[in-house]
């Protein structure tokens, strides 16, 4: 590998064999180094590729202010999300969590604590980025002698689902608030007390999930198979009913209405979770 450019003594970039951009980081990797020089890889610690050409020169700005222990738990932090979440994570979460993180501990050290309004729901709706939150409070604990408190697990929790979704992360810290309401009106409309472990509520939970990816993407289903739509809304009339109260929530939060597709394929799995309560 080679030098591209040196950005402080720990960290250079390089160009790999498909022209992306790289960014090393190891102690004393970059000290002396000149561009077109050879790299000690003995040295390398940590390799970053980020495909957005914008994201990679946040970074590169972001590590010049930042110290290398907290780019490198960032590092840790992400690869551990990678195993626990197993989805593509969009390589901006490198560039979001550092400045957080970096801000979080000067807060902590100087006594100053955020409180987290969406804890309860990130804990019960997410509860995988959670448990990566929870994982990065142990590692900053661990690595700093820093503790983080459990709101701070929660605001890093909303970093990677705002990764997984491919949203801005005000959009991401909406969702939790949003799954909330949806589901709290099915709940009320049907009466309904289920079984969370169900596979039906798994389902449910995951397709709203989904469902609101798409509406703050602008990307909601279309109205294509007419026949189908008009059949399942015969079939499903107290659950369209409900999907109707849902875009009006929905409509209410971000101004759009759910296409008549979206209405059916939710009222499919609300059917699915009645046949579940009732048996």
């Amino acid at each position: 590998m080679i030098v591209d450019r040196v950005i402080n003594n720990n960290i250079v970039s390089t160009i790999d064999d498909e022209g992306a951009e790289l960014i090393l980081m190891g102690r004393g990797l970059g000290f002396g180094a000149k561009s077109g020089n050879d790299i000690d890889e003995s040295k390398v610690e940590k390799i970053f590729k980020l495909e957005d050409q914008n994201d990679a020169e946040q970074l590169k700005q972001l590590l010049l202010r930042v110290p290398l222990e907290e780019a490198e738990v960032v590092g840790d932090i992400v690869s551990y999300a990678k195993e626990k979440i197993a989805v593509n994570l969009n390589s901006s979460v490198y560039v979001t969590l550092t400045d957080h993180i970096n801000f979080a501990i000067e807060r902590q050290k100087q006594n100053i604590d955020f409180t987290n309004p969406l804890l309860w729901e990130i804990k019960r709706y997410y509860p995988s980025e959670f448990q990566v939150g929870c994982y990065a409070l142990d590692l900053i604990k661990q690595r700093f002698d820093v503790q983080l408190t459990e709101d701070e697990a929660g605001f890093i929790a909303l970093h990677f689902v705002n990764s997984e979704y491919d949203t801005s992360i005000s959009d991401a810290a909406k969702f939790p608030t949003e799954i909330h309401k949806i589901l709290d009106l099915i709940h009320h409309e049907f009466n309904l007390k289920v079984d969370e472990k169900s596979l039906n509520y798994e389902r449910l939970l995951t397709h709203v999930k989904f469902l609101l990816q798409r509406v703050y993407r602008n990307e909601m289903l279309k109205d294509e198979d007419l026949l189908i739509i008009q059949t399942i809304k015969r079939q499903c009339e107290k659950e369209i009913d409900c999907c109707r109260k849902i875009s009006s929530s929905i409509k209410e939060a971000t101004g759009k209405e759910l296409t008549e597709a979206e209405m059916v394929y939710m009222a499919i799995h609300i059917r699915r979770l009645l046949n579940t309560n009732k048996e």
